[in-house]
């Protein structure tokens, strides 16, 4: 009988969510972790064309790894769906969790003319949406190992720019909240960490942004460029095998030398 010689990949079977999975960073990281084996829910909150394109573009076998769920996670109520949505689509458990949902108000104000309006919008997806899928990522992910869970944030809150308070105190949040899960899971084998990127080229970053805002940005970074969504996906990838696994707890600011 002949033998098969393919070699497991790094996350072969594992169910993974990303949230804001649609475009941008959260859509690299979806589709990097599908080429590592894993099967992938790809949360949207209003696109749905761009995540079925997404989904598309995994799906290319007859098998489905990769399913699409819309979820606003500043809800809780729509957060425990969409976890609902993830152990039924693959019936497992969920073994890794990716929250690259955020929101910024591209008008970048300094604090002294943000509305209430601006700040609490900016919080409710990126403090308290982080708060409530760490909440239900910590009681329903897979334990024993292999467990994982990683939010993106911002090394804005290393660099400190101004015209970006309330997002990087949203973010900032987040760090805090990261750090303390990890080390509340202790026995669970379940590993918490954030990436926080610098600038990257998505329609995020030049929403609002002058022409010169980014070529200011550009002579920040030592290495002379823009992030690639591309750059951070691999980051994300490699805290979510079992090779990250000693990695917890942490803040990876994955910029390219800009902070």
């Amino acid at each position: 009988m002949a033998t098969s010689n393919a070699v497991p990949q790094p996350l072969q079977d594992r169910v993974a969510i990303v949230t804001g999975a649609s475009r941008g960073i959260g859509r690299a990281i979806a589709l990097h972790l599908s080429s590592l084996g894993a099967k992938v829910v790809i949360n949207y909150a209003s696109n749905s064309a761009q995540a079925e394109t997404v989904a598309a573009q995994i799906n290319t076998g007859s098998t489905v790894r990769a399913v699409t769920f819309q979820a606003d996670i500043s809800d809780p109520d729509q957060v425990k769906s969409l976890f609902d949505a993830a152990e039924s689509a693959f019936s497992s458990s969920i073994h890794i969790f990716v929250n690259s949902a955020g929101v910024l108000d591209s008008k970048y104000p300094p604090i002294a003319n943000t509305t209430i309006d601006d700040f609490d919008q900016t919080f409710s997806v990126n403090a308290r949406g982080a708060f409530l899928c760490c909440r239900e990522a910590a009681n329903r992910i897979k334990r024993g190992g292999g467990g994982r869970i990683i939010c993106l944030t911002t090394s804005l809150v290393a660099s400190l720019k101004p015209g970006y308070a309330a997002y990087t105190a949203s973010k900032a949040a987040v760090e805090a909240m990261v750090k303390i899960l990890a080390k509340e899971l202790k026995g669970t084998g379940i590993t918490a960490n954030a990436v926080a990127p610098g600038p990257v080229a998505t329609e995020m970053f030049f929403a609002g942004k002058t022409e010169e805002a980014v070529k200011r940005a550009v002579v920040e970074c030592p290495l002379g460029r823009l992030g690639e969504t591309e750059d951070v996906a691999p980051v994300v990838g490699f805290l979510a095998s079992d090779a990250g696994e000693w990695v917890n707890g942490q803040i990876i600011r994955a910029n390219g030398g800009y902070v």
